[in-house]
């Protein structure tokens, strides 16, 4: 019976080695939801080589800063930028305040449904839009509006809760990198109050480290009571050469990686290779019809064209996500 039971607890606890081999393969494995690949191998190998003492690309933590940018880089942006359908919904929930917009463009397309119009009324419109939605309050009112509708809107085609729209990879690679000892940027041609409102809670991005587009604002003191009021005025549009303009003015230190997924990121990229020393340039290329979408050079949001070339040309990083993901978002099964 004694040798019964030795053997039993013997065979238990091989058992439960067993069961436990996969999880301690993921918990081993910084980014199990990237497939064996070229991007895998190549940020791998970008970051043992800038974290190995002695080593001729070692790079001192104070200096490892990565810079991401984030519609279609850490989320999804089709069918549109999450942030313009959070604009549209305030246009409409707005609009009795504002009797004049419905003879007003570029205001009259949205509450007329029109896209076509709306189109026509290119980028200007838009940051009128953005302007005019975002601003007329506190900073802290602001956060609040953005987090009200990010709790209750949910994506056309997912059902789900737009924060739920961040891709399973990427939150992976910004671990990846925190964990050896990079400071993690965006930098986005989003407003930076709307992304503050939910970046450390998704991305573990905290709000000085949020960088985007940015309104008119004024100290205000009613009566004792101090506020940031947003004025309707875009004073610095972070997108396209805008972004190295505001990574040298926030940050100060050029970065050492950086990832996109369009054209409006093509100047960030370029700031970043333009360095000394070691230097990682990635693009995320949305080739996943199925999982998520398929486009790059002819898209109204996120066209990939001058970037793309470049990319080959100067040997960056280009992640394929139909071939190199296994996982896009979260919720995605295995």
């Amino acid at each position: 019976m004694y040798h019964f039971k030795r053997d039993l607890r013997f065979v238990r606890s091989v058992w439960f080695v067993l069961c436990l081999l996969p999880l301690l393969a993921q918990a081993a494995d910084p980014l199990p939801a990237w497939r064996e690949g070229p991007s895998r191998t190549a940020i791998v190998a970008f970051v043992k080589d800038v974290t190995t003492e002695g080593g001729p690309r070692y790079v001192a933590p104070a200096e490892r800063i990565a810079v991401f940018d984030n519609d279609g880089t850490l989320w999804s942006e089709q069918p549109m930028y999450f942030e313009l359908l959070f604009a549209l919904d305030e246009v409409k929930r707005l609009a009795p305040q504002h009797p004049q917009w419905r003879n007003e463009q570029p205001f009259k397309a949205v509450l007329e449904n029109d896209q076509q119009a709306l189109a026509a009324q290119g980028m200007d419109g838009l940051l009128k839009i953005v302007a005019a939605t975002h601003s007329g309050m506190s900073t802290e009112q602001f956060t609040a509006v953005a987090r009200k509708w990010l709790a209750s809107a949910r994506h056309p085609r997912s059902g789900r809760p737009y924060t739920e729209m961040v891709f399973q990879p990427m939150l992976e690679l910004l671990s990846y990198l925190r964990a050896n000892g990079f400071k993690t940027y965006i930098v986005s041609g989003g407003e930076v109050a709307f992304m503050r409102a939910f970046a450390e809670e998704v991305y573990g991005i905290p709000p000085e480290q949020v960088i985007g587009t940015t309104l008119g604002a004024k100290f205000e003191d009613q009566a004792g009571t101090l506020s940031i009021q947003r004025l309707p005025s875009i004073q610095h549009n972070d997108d396209g050469p805008g972004k190295p303009v505001s990574i040298d003015a926030v940050i100060g230190r050029r970065p050492i990686l950086a990832f996109g997924n369009s054209d409006g990121d093509l100047q960030m990229l370029q700031w970043t290779m333009a360095g000394q020393g070691a230097r990682f340039a990635g693009l995320v290329h949305h080739t996943d019809q199925r999982r998520e979408w398929a486009y790059d050079r002819k898209s109204h949001f996120g066209r990939l064209d001058k970037a793309l070339d470049q990319a080959q040309t100067q040997g960056w990083t280009v992640v394929d996500m139909a071939r190199e993901w296994r996982r896009v978002y979260p919720f995605d099964s295995q």
